[in-house]
């Protein structure tokens, strides 16, 4: 679906675990993550930490229906949050908002 817009998808990862194993293998770091709250073996919270410790200008969007979680993703670092369900075209829109703060 990304790719319809034009965006390059350069890795997928089935759970948070994974999603950390592959930022850290990763030669060029994607310019934005999408990052979902509940997955199996590490939540979102945790990954975005640890990739955060990695690389602390990586770009994160935080998706979850709980929006109780806001407040704890963004005091973490990442970007921005999303709450689920999001259409594709709000999802468009701020990847594009993202993508332009890190180009200043």
């Amino acid at each position: 679906m990304l790719t319809t817009f034009g965006f390059e998808v350069v890795g997928k990862a089935s759970n948070g675990k994974e999603a950390v194993d592959l930022f850290n293998t990763m030669q060029s770091k994607p310019d934005i993550i999408l990052m979902d709250h509940r997955m199996p073996l590490k939540n979102g919270i945790d990954a975005s930490i640890e990739i955060l410790k990695m690389n602390s200008h990586t770009k994160i969007i935080f998706t979850s229906a709980d929006k109780s979680v806001e407040h704890k993703a963004l005091s973490v670092g990442v970007t921005s949050f999303i709450e689920k369900p999001f259409t594709i075209t709000a999802l468009h829109k701020e990847i594009k908002r993202v993508y332009n703060i890190s180009q200043f």
